[in-house]
């Protein structure tokens, strides 16, 4: 038995991330969450494993690795998707609010992945780090610099850990979806989602099915030849 780890699954992209990944890859998937999981996720009941962690609490990752292994088994892949929204000019932000963006979206990913990698390399080679980034990222956005800059980051961090996990068959890619239905665009108002949609080339916005898509796929054996990469998913608004 091994496991597949998504982060940030309780809601949103996670969750639409960890329905797809249930249909149609045998591992389990471990929610690590500290709210309930979702009731939707019920009919995934043989699949699905969630467990109360606190992931911005970084000290006790080797634990909460170990309570990964125990629970499925050696790691063979992650999803770094668990995040926060920071919206704001940036000399009006108070400190410990990008204090704790920066620790959310950043250090605790790249702790966990630390700690997570080396369970993968049980299962000999092979294993998939899909990090969740944004279009932001490359392209800017007003009131987001603080946000926009840990996004980047785990761009920087995805093709640089490639090249160090490369030589053990783990892949690592990034997925930088556009502005679609979570959470984090409810700020969006009406005629700035129609503007976001009539710049798009597709002339709408992505869906959290089509990122959840794009995560399927490179877990699979299909993208096994695909690593240092970054995907993006935006029915074209950055094209």
């Amino acid at each position: 038995m091994r496991s597949i780890v998504v982060t940030g699954g309780s809601r949103g992209l996670g969750l639409g991330i960890v329905k797809a990944l249930a249909l149609s890859h045998p591992e389990k998937i471990i929610v690590p969450i500290s709210r309930t999981l979702m009731p939707i996720l019920e009919e995934f009941a043989n699949n699905i494993r969630p467990i109360q962690w606190d992931l911005s609490k970084t000290a006790n990752f080797a634990d909460l690795a170990s309570a990964i292994k125990f629970t499925g088994g050696p790691v063979y892949g992650l999803v770094n998707n668990a995040g926060i929204g920071l919206s704001g000019i940036l000399s009006n932000t108070p400190d410990n609010k990008i204090e704790e963006v920066v620790q959310m979206n950043v250090v605790a990913p790249m702790i966990l992945t630390k700690y997570l990698v080396r369970s993968m390399t049980l299962i000999g080679r092979g294993g998939r780090i899909v990090n969740i980034s944004s279009i932001v990222a490359s392209t800017g956005y007003q009131g987001l610099s603080a946000y926009s800059a840990t996004k980047s980051a785990m761009i920087g961090f995805t093709r640089s850990l490639a090249r160090e996990l490369g030589a053990i068959g783990i892949t690592v890619n990034a997925i930088a979806p556009g502005f679609i239905d979570t959470e984090m665009t409810n700020d969006l108002n009406p005629k700035q989602r129609d503007q976001i949609a009539r710049r798009s080339a597709l002339q709408r916005m992505a869906s959290v099915e089509d990122v959840a898509s794009s995560v399927d796929f490179l877990m699979s054996e299909k993208a096994k030849n695909i690593t240092g990469t970054v995907v993006t998913v935006d029915a074209g608004n950055t094209a």
